[in-house]
């Protein structure tokens, strides 16, 4: 049975449902997020809107507030979900480098053996104009691909994502070009909703304490409940109230998280700035580009592609065509020639020093007049290769010293002791 896409995905997600729903390697911090969320609420609507429903005019117009907090948690669990279980935005990988990008080093480089083979070169950025300026982009070597304006490659789920803003662990996935105006409106909305129970715990309060004719101290006695739920959303504020900012600032300037940290200092234009307006309708009004991934594909086998490499040149091509390729059996049969020559000359050279210790024996040290027939007849031992194999299937004993070598050695031997013994008479 053939894989599907989200089978054999290269990145750290997470896939369910036969890959319809993608989440980071980090979905299980969603469970914390959903906690942090539907506990408050269900202690407010148990103990705080339950004794609200009556306290109006109207006899069941409290049921509002009950309503309203059920809804309202809702809606924000929906927003949550469409963040996190939906492609942010990720790029495709290239099962191969782009190869209308390689070059060739117009220097060469020198190998061991003296040959020289031009460099390869891969550039790693590259100039794209956007909004007739040029931006800088980036190469991506796990992605093999280089990466578009505003987008960057997230180390937790190991994928670029387009648009790039952050990786959110609340959510438990990248935030980018195809959730981020769902993100923003779930930080937006849990804002609103941690303002809706702490007023709704406040009002409970106040009446209490006009039910009771007491003071603050007595009102929160009596509901206890309140009081927490006031204290929690207090801190929730800071949080997702101050976020809920800072992604407002963002939105009307057109930045990225990523961008507003990484660039803060460098006082570079923003080049995708378009004003207040229109940036605010780019990211809630435009609409949401489809994905580019279709994880339940079928993968398809890729057909192996020839390898083309890129004109070499002139001074490359020149000094590789004065410099042809070497296979390994010719390197492999120099090699053995050389090992002959060493053992020829080491062969002469005890040969000789026999004849030498020989020759001290006698009384004169003078030295005999050489023979031209005798020079002629010396002769160094002839070497025969019965079997010449590279090193790959060199058998033993296929370099052999022929027995010529010794008879002509012995020869060659008893004429120059017989010269030296005339010489001594």
């Amino acid at each position: 049975m053939a894989n599907r896409v989200y089978q054999v995905w290269k990145g750290s997600n997470k896939f369910i449902l036969g890959g319809r729903l993608i989440f980071g390697p980090d979905a299980r911090s969603l469970l914390i997020t959903l906690l942090l969320i539907t506990v408050p609420v269900i202690i407010f609507c148990a103990f705080v809107a339950r004794h609200l429903r009556h306290k109006f005019s109207s006899y069941n117009a409290g049921y509002a507030i009950l309503v309203a907090a059920v809804l309202f948690t809702i809606y924000v669990l929906v927003l949550l979900f469409l963040t996190s279980a939906r492609d942010p935005g990720i790029i495709p990988r290239s099962s191969h480098p782009p190869e209308d990008e390689i070059r060739f080093e117009s220097s060469v480089s020198v190998d061991i053996g003296g040959r020289q083979t031009p460099s390869l070169q891969f550039p790693r950025t590259k100039e794209v104009i956007v909004n007739g300026l040029p931006v800088r982009v980036k190469y991506c070597d796990t992605c093999m691909l280089y990466r578009p304006p505003r987008c960057s490659h997230c180390s937790i789920c190991n994928n670029c994502v387009e648009h790039f803003d952050h990786h959110c662990p609340w959510v438990g996935q990248c935030i980018g070009l195809r959730n981020y105006r769902y993100f923003f409106m779930f930080v937006s909305s849990s804002t609103l909703l941690c303002m809706y129970v702490f007023a709704m715990s406040a009002f409970y309060i106040k009446i209490l304490m006009d039910q009771y004719e007491s003071t603050v101290w007595k009102a929160m006695k009596e509901s206890p409940a309140s009081v927490i739920l006031m204290a929690y959303c207090f801190v929730a504020l800071w949080f997702v109230g101050g976020l809920t900012g800072f992604h407002l600032y963002l939105i009307g300037t057109n930045q990225t998280t990523y961008e507003n940290f990484r660039y803060r200092a460098d006082n570079r234009i923003n080049v995708f700035n378009r004003g207040c307006g229109n940036n605010f309708l780019e990211v809630f009004c435009t609409e949401v580009k489809p994905s580019r991934n279709n994880f339940r594909a079928v993968v398809q086998e890729e057909v192996p592609r020839p390898q083309v490499l890129p004109q070499l040149p002139r001074a490359a091509a020149d000094d590789l065509g004065a410099h042809p390729p070497r296979s390994k059996v010719e390197d492999d049969l120099d090699i053995g020639e050389d090992l002959l020559k060493i053992s020829q000359r080491r062969n002469i050279d005890e040969i000789s020093e026999d004849i030498r210790g020989r020759g001290s024996n006698g009384v004169s040290l003078n030295a005999p007049e050489t023979d031209p027939a005798l020079e002629s007849d010396h002769q160094p031992p002839t070497i025969r290769s019965d079997n010449r194999h590279s090193s790959w299937g060199r058998r033993s004993s296929s370099w052999e010293i022929a027995t010529e070598a010794f008879a002509n050695s012995n020869v060659t031997e008893s004429r120059s002791y017989a010269a030296s013994k005339e010489a001594l008479q």
